[in-house]
């Protein structure tokens, strides 16, 4: 293995944490905005409890994943934020939208209580950003983005405004929604009703996520042989695997089983995307742009392993202790349960 292969590799397990994590932020708006019934203040503070220690932290993983791609990989980010420019810019302006209307919201009377003005942005944008971020990665992976003497030559609606990248943005967004409902039903355990109503829509989610996986393998066949091949190639003993893991996310949380629904929507989601990395290796951006041929000189990849190396000592004990210490004792969940309904959003 290269030093620009295992370097493509720690990019693709920080999509993964990304994906994992910050993909249950997004889900995360979408069921705050659809919050509905007698306990619609109480699940909207619950994902506010549950997102407040950690959402900021989660962007990490794409912080990484953009700036280790731009030394790593300049040429195939080139590509990329050219083909991709307009789908890229509408997510990143929802990302920054969201957080905005998260803070915002976190200090305003309505954040346990009926939806606000803050709340709508908050969903709205956690709805638009995993759909064009699902929609750019069925353009890189479908091989619509063509590269020749180091131009794009495909344009800037290339791929992202397919079928394909319709359906595979829809599919971002339920999976976003399964992972977030999923993990919700982990933090309510000591409340029953509100986890039976996460749960619910844990199921949902997960049975709209499936179709939506089933839909775009034909659309693929169609429209993206490339992509399929990828999956049934060199990737099928993963993808096989995800088959398999998919029913069983599903069993455990139609069983009421939390814990074991997480832990098995997790590898769902990282299943699916090292299938993907493993049927398109050697490729970055198939067809055009090969891992090798878009690496940046030798001493970079050098610089660039020491680095992270040394970086992840540091990191990855933080990231520990914020999730393991901070999320597990969040003061702002424990003094919002005292609090008047019109007072808890203060102290989120």
């Amino acid at each position: 293995m290269t030093a620009a292969d295992l370097i493509a590799g720690i990019l693709w397990v920080a999509l993964t944490a990304y994906a994992v994590l910050a993909g249950a932020d997004f889900g995360g708006g979408v069921w705050d905005i659809l919050a509905r019934g007698p306990r619609a203040a109480e699940q909207r503070r619950a994902i506010s409890d549950a997102m407040g220690p950690v959402w900021e932290a989660n962007h990490v993983w794409l912080i990484f994943m953009i700036t280790g791609l731009f030394t790593a990989f300049p040429a195939a980010f080139g590509a990329l934020a050219s083909a991709l420019y307009v789908p890229f810019t509408i997510a990143l302006l929802g990302i920054v939208l969201r957080g905005a209307a998260f803070a915002f919201r976190a200090h305003g009377a309505e954040v346990a209580g009926a939806l606000s003005a803050w709340g709508v942005v908050f969903g709205s944008a956690s709805i638009v950003t995993p759909v064009f971020l699902g929609a750019a990665l069925a353009a890189a992976g479908g091989g619509f983005i063509v590269v020749s003497g180091g131009r794009v030559t495909t344009g800037f609606f290339a791929g992202w405004t397919t079928p394909l990248a319709a359906v595979l943005g829809l599919f971002a967004l339920a999976v976003c929604a399964y992972l977030a409902a999923t993990y919700l039903t982990v933090e309510t355990e000591d409340r029953p009703d509100l986890q039976a109503d996460f749960r619910r829509r844990a199921l949902l989610a997960g049975l709209v996520a499936g179709g939506l996986a089933l839909l775009a393998l034909p659309v693929a066949w169609l429209q993206a042989p490339r992509l399929l091949e990828s999956l049934t190639g060199r990737g099928l003993p993963l993808f096989l695997l995800a088959l398999v893991n998919g029913p069983l996310a599903v069993w455990a949380v139609w069983r009421g089983r939390p814990r074991v629904a997480r832990l098995a929507v997790v590898a769902q989601v990282a299943l699916v995307l090292w299938a993907l990395a493993a049927g398109q290796w050697p490729y970055l951006v198939p067809p055009s742009l090969t891992i090798a041929g878009t690496a940046a000189p030798a001493a970079t990849l050098n610089a660039m392993l020491v680095v992270v190396g040394a970086g992840s000592a540091l990191l990855l004990p933080s990231l520990w202790l914020l999730f393991g210490v901070f999320k597990a004792r969040n003061p702002g969940a424990s003094v919002a349960t005292h609090l008047p309904d019109e007072r808890r959003g203060l102290d989120l």
